[in-house]
């Protein structure tokens, strides 16, 4: 499918008709409604969608976490020091890499990520309230096709 390219204008131009600033204002109002959700366990919605990523075994490394969550490797290492501080991971040498480390969740970092399924199900249902099945279905399906075309963005990149 090929798209005709338009001058831009910022004279034209709607922001708030834009695709981008509308998936960045409603990821913005998730994340901060989440936030506000998880003050009284003492973490922030980044630091579980870390301990969700490693509840559900989909990363096991910092290297891998920073990929799957778009943060930069400073910022998740800060983040899993934080995290360890707190008692939730732990790190454990990888006993195949010694120079590589697998994250743990401790007991307690179990016991929390056991709590977090209820505090998002609970801010989704707000944040989709008028929506039927079939539209939240579609929109799922519209946002994992935009999300495989991440590998297009690798592809396009330009080297620095």
């Amino acid at each position: 499918m090929e798209q005709q390219s338009k001058a831009f204008s910022f004279s034209s131009y709607q922001v708030e008709e834009s695709v981008g600033y509308l998936l960045s204002r409603t990821k913005t109002m998730l994340s901060k409604a989440v936030d506000d959700s998880l003050v009284d366990l003492g973490i922030t919605h980044a630091q579980a969608s870390v301990i969700m990523m490693l509840a559900i075994g989909r990363c096991s490394t910092a290297a891998e976490l920073a990929r799957d969550l778009f943060i930069d490797a400073g910022a998740m290492k800060r983040m899993l020091d934080r995290l360890v501080v707190k008692g939730f991971l732990a790190r454990t040498p990888d006993v195949t890499d010694k120079r590589l480390f697998k994250l743990i969740l401790t007991e307690q970092g179990r016991t929390l990520a056991e709590s977090l399924p209820p505090i998002y199900h609970r801010n989704l249902d707000i944040a989709f309230t008028g929506f039927s099945p079939e539209e939240i279905g579609f929109l799922r399906s519209l946002l994992k096709k935009l999300l495989a075309n991440r590998s297009l963005f690798e592809q396009t990149a330009s080297p620095e």
